[in-house]
């Protein structure tokens, strides 16, 4: 699974972008996929993309969950994306 690629689109202080990397994290050292934290703040294109949809995950560049993800949901996704790239 060292494959798959995460990105979390993100700003600071924000209370559900926190939530979703604490969602993320273990199971991202877990399973060995890389994540990438970038923070929209003041990029004008990346606030225009997801602006109030924050945070956002991608999983190997596709838009794979939005505000909220379960370590089940995240785990079921990335089972998914290894299988698809396998």
């Amino acid at each position: 699974m060292s494959a798959i690629a995460l990105a979390l689109y993100s700003r600071p202080g924000c209370h559900l972008c926190a939530e979703m990397k604490a969602v993320i994290e273990p199971v991202v050292r877990e399973l060995g996929c890389t994540l990438e934290e970038i923070d929209i703040s003041g990029r004008t294109e990346l606030e225009a993309r997801f602006g109030m949809e924050i945070p956002v995950l991608c999983v190997n560049g596709r838009k794979a969950f939005k505000y909220r993800v379960t370590e089940l949901e995240l785990r079921k996704r990335l089972t998914r994306e290894g299988g698809e790239r396998g």
